[in-house]
């Protein structure tokens, strides 16, 4: 999560900016809608919905955080991330490798709770895009486990990886779909569903409560962007300083050796 995200004043969040998009996602009934818009296929009903659920399994490790997770009464699992690129590029983000670590933390989790490999639930990590993450202009990118040597078989892990590109402009896709992407990059609304998102942006950003969870968090990223830099300045210096010294011994010895070289060489003249 990059300082610049929480740049904006409150009144200025949209569906595409974190907090604000966590926050009405929330909602398991919107949460729904919007998931079966962009899959376009049943998920049936959300019983467990949460904002930046976080998944650390070592005290010192590193952990993950997913904007939205969701579980549906059909036993799947989704994470549901929006994305910007926030002035980063694509690569920087290293968007296929993220989908392998989120979903494997998802799984994780899972069989920390006693329960074996065969039980694991089908999950999907989905990125919904403001770019298009891989640059062929198509409206939607999804990755399965496929076999090289014959295309028609599917290793069957349960693990599907969605990213929706919503700058897409053709026509190829649903109505629904378009709509979505037109909002996402427009905050236009122009149907039922988007219309719904507006409506809960709107009642977010006057929401007091939403708005000092925002503060506090802003203050609490620049405080760890502050302390980071600083930790980053004082490792700087130590590592100068550490040079300075080595720079210091190395001159010694070289005088040193210089001498030992003089005074053998007043040995041999005399």
């Amino acid at each position: 999560m990059s300082e610049s995200i929480y740049k904006k004043s409150y009144e200025e969040l949209g569906f595409t900016d974190y907090f604000m998009f966590g926050k009405v996602m929330e909602d398991p009934v919107l949460c729904h809608d919007v998931l079966e818009c962009l899959l376009q296929m049943p998920v049936g009903e959300i019983i467990d919905n949460q904002r930046e659920k976080e998944f650390r399994y070592t005290r010192d490790g590193k952990y993950v955080r997913l904007d939205i997770f969701s579980r549906s009464d059909k036993g799947v699992s989704y994470d549901t991330e929006m994305e910007n690129l926030n002035g980063k590029s694509i690569e920087w983000h290293a968007y296929p490798r993220r989908c392998r670590y989120y979903q494997s933390n998802m799984d994780i989790d899972f069989l920390n709770a006693g329960k074996p490999y065969a039980d694991l639930p089908e999950s999907n990590v989905i990125f919904i895009c403001t770019f298009d993450p891989f640059g062929l202009g198509l409206s939607q990118y999804t990755f399965r486990e496929r076999c090289d040597e014959e295309k028609s078989l599917l290793l069957g892990d349960g693990t599907t990886k969605y990213f929706f590109n919503c700058t897409y402009k053709g026509r190829e896709i649903s109505e629904a779909i378009r709509m979505l992407y037109d909002y996402i990059e427009t905050g236009t609304a122009g149907d039922e569903l988007t219309k719904k998102i507006d409506t809960a942006v709107d009642l977010g950003r006057r929401n007091e409560r939403w708005r000092g969870e925002y503060l506090k968090e802003q203050q609490v990223i620049m405080e760890a962007v502050r302390a980071e830099r600083d930790n980053t300045e004082a490792e700087r210096k130590r590592a100068d300083e550490a040079e300075k010294r080595a720079d210091e011994e190395k001159n010694r010895a070289e005088n040193a050796e210089a001498r030992i070289k003089e005074l053998e060489a007043m040995l041999v003249a005399k």
